[in-house]
Parts: structure tokens; C-alpha cells; sequence
């Protein structure tokens, strides 16, 4: 199967609706809606002025609450997007003629328009992913180029966590990668767009996973688990992150009223709601692979780790089922990912459609 737009698959849903019932589905957890603890941290917050550009109570408490859960001496900045906290952290940790290695599959590299390279005026070196992974293998060859002023100058090594194919970093994975990229005078940076389930696959924590292994920078991700809008940049070096400040204002992510976006992480952070959207949804996507394995025709192609399966079906199935939800084609594989409110009732409404198409 050929890559489709996201959006190509939105625009053929509307006009499905138009036409007939269109199911809640599998197409992104960037889908759902907003967790209810989190749009009333929202509408508290706006009840009084406040000061503006992160000076207000409710930032300084999100920073609280940040440095509670990765360490004290952590850097927090915060920003509107995943794609302005991979482009505006990563380019407070290079120079022009730097480059920063990743996966070919990584968001940085396919699904951010080039932002990182228009921004920041620096290459990304990308390499062919294993399973969605880097390896340290596939880092060395970079290494021969260090010092040569023809080349690109290898600076930072990023990995995503959750991977774009849904697997899942161990944590001696990462702290090889970090011990390597040290040991090179390189930074290690970790786009955790989906960091909340790689910690409850793992049954660990943040600190345990990142602060301990070694990350340099972390883009903190909670959009795609029930936040509405917002990430933070986490740098775990403060001698990298000095000039953060003045790097954000000029890729004009310094939030006027940035209390909007700080009072969503102090509800996400307290009572563990993040780790109950996540769990929520790393079992709905168990539970959804375990009904797609009764079904004669469908090809799970890898086990399932967090919250993201890839599957290859018939393509006779393949209309009949867009009609009633919108899927996305990646990899030539239909990618299927599960939400904070995913239910078994979403789930089984899912499979009983593909039973019946499977059927005819």
C-alpha cells in the first residue's frame, strides 16, 4: 500500500459521515478529545488575571511538578506543539555546521515538513531504522566525519519513545545510547510524544527512564494522552539549555498566557492522571490485537507494545471498511492507534464491522 495523507483520510471521512454512521476509530490518538480534569484545570485557571509569559502561579507550579517526577535541577520550557518542542529544544543544542542523527522514520525527519532544517539551518542525519530503533551500530559510521571540516559535525543523537512503528525503548537500551553519545561528546535527545506509554509498557517511571539513563533533552509530550494543546522542552544539562529562553521567543513559542498550557501539566501530573490515560490505552491496544488475531485474513505485524499496531488486511476489505472508519496507510501497513477513552465497545464495534466485511 501506498503512504496516504492523514488528511486525505479526514476529508474521505467527512464526506462519509455525510453519507452514512462513521464510527469512532483507530486513526490517531491526536483524534480524541480532551480528558475532562484537564478542561477544567483550563476553565480554573481563567478565572483571574495572571501575569504574562510563564510568570504566573500556574507555571511555576507545573515547573514544580515537572521537577518532582525527572529531578530538581531540571529545565522546564514550555511550548504549543511536539513539532516546536523537537525543533526549538533541539536547536539550542547545535551549532550551524552540526548535524543530528536519527531514524528515517523519525517525526523530526518525515512528518514535520522540514522544520528542524528551515529553523535551525542544520542537516538531519538519518539512517534506516530496525523495528523503528536506532543502534549504536548504525551511529559509528557518523563518527568518521568528526573534525573533518567538509562534513556535517555529528552533535546530538534523537530517538522517539514510543517509536513511530510502536516499539518501545528498554531502559538499557536508552542509557547505551546515552553512555555512547557522551563518550563522543554528543547529546542524546528523546522525542517522547508518546512518553507516558513507553513508561507504563515498561513499568517504570520518568525518572528511572530518562533522568537516570543519561537523556540530555526530552520533548515532553502530552497531546496525544488528554492534554489539549501544549509540550515541554526538559533539559536535564543546564549548561544546554542557557539560552532555551531566548531560542523560544525566536521561534515564537513564548506563550502569552502561558498558564493555559502550564495548568493542563499540573492536572496531568497529580494523581497520576497521564498513567491512567495510558494504561487505558496500551490495554485497549492489547485488547484489540488479541481480537484481531480471531480474525482469518488479518496480518498483526508486530507484537504490541504500547498503544500502536500496524496490520496488513485484504485489499477487497480495504473500501468497504474506510467507508465506516478512516484508517492511515504507513509502511505499506494500516496503522491502528488506541486513546485515553478508547472502550471495549469502540474496539468490538471495530471488529465486528471488519467480520462482517471479511464475510461477504
Amino acid at each position: 500500500m501506498e503512504r496516504k495523507s492523514y488528511y486525505d483520510k479526514i476529508y474521505k471521512t467527512i464526506n462519509n459521515l455525510m453519507e452514512g454512521e462513521v464510527m469512532r476509530g483507530f486513526l490517531s490518538d491526536n483524534n480524541s478529545g480532551t480528558h475532562p480534569k484537564i478542561l477544567k484545570a483550563i476553565e480554573e485557571c481563567n478565572i483571574d488575571h495572571e501575569l504574562p509569559y510563564g510568570e504566573d502561579i500556574y507555571t511555576e507550579k507545573a515547573i514544580e511538578k515537572i521537577r518532582e517526577i525527572f529531578g530538581k535541577n531540571v529545565d522546564v520550557y514550555f511550548v504549543t506543539t511536539g513539532t516546536a518542542a523537537n525543533v526549538v529544544g533541539l536547536s539550542g543544542l547545535i551549532r550551524p555546521f552540526d548535524g543530528v542523527i536519527c531514524a528515517d522514520t523519525a517525526h523530526i525527519n518525515v512528518d514535520e515538513c522540514g522544520a528542524f532544517e528551515r529553523f535551525s539551518g542544520s542537516k538531519l542525519l538519518y539512517v534506516p531504522n530496525r523495528d523503528g530503533k536506532l543502534y549504536i551500530e548504525d551511529i559509528e559510521k557518523f563518527l568518521h566525519s568528526i573534525g573533518d571540516e567538509h562534513q556535517v559535525q555529528p552533535r546530538v543523537i534523537s530517538i522517539t519513545q514510543c517509536t513511530e512503528v510502536g516499539t518501545v525503548y528498554t531502559i538499557d537500551e536508552i542509557k547505551r545510547l546515552a553512555d555512547f553519545a557522551h563518550e563522543n561528546n554528543l547529546y542524546l535527545h528523546v522525542d517522547g510524544a508518546r512518553i507516558a506509554n513507553a513508561i507504563v509498557s515498561l513499568n517504570t517511571n520518568f525518572r528511572e527512564l530518562i533522568t537516570d539513563t543519561g537523556v540530555d533533552l526530552l520533548s515532553f509530550g502530552g497531546t496525544k494522552n488528554g492534554m489539549m494543546i501544549g509540550e515541554a522542552i526538559i533539559s536535564f544539562n543546564p549548561e544546554i539549555s542557557k539560552n532555551f529562553k531566548f531560542i523560544r521567543k525566536q521561534g515564537m513559542q513564548l506563550v502569552s498566557k502561558m498558564r493555559f498550557i502550564s495548568s493542563q501539566f499540573i492536572a496531568y501530573l497529580e494523581d497520576d492522571l497521564w498513567k491512567k490515560n495510558a494504561i487505558n490505552a496500551n490495554e485497549m491496544a492489547k485488547y484489540l490485537e488479541e481480537k484481531l488475531k480471531e480474525i482469518k485474513g488479518v496480518d498483526l505485524c508486530r507484537n504490541v507494545e504500547a498503544n500502536i499496531l500496524f496490520i496488513n488486511i485484504p485489499l477487497e476489505w480495504l473500501e468497504p471498511l474506510e467507508k465506516i472508519y478512516p484508517l492511515y496507510e504507513e509502511y505499506g501497513q494500516i496503522r491502528l492507534v488506541t486513546s485515553f477513552d478508547t472502550n471495549r465497545e469502540d474496539v468490538d464495534k471495530f471488529i465486528n464491522t471488519i467480520k462482517k466485511i471479511s464475510s461477504k
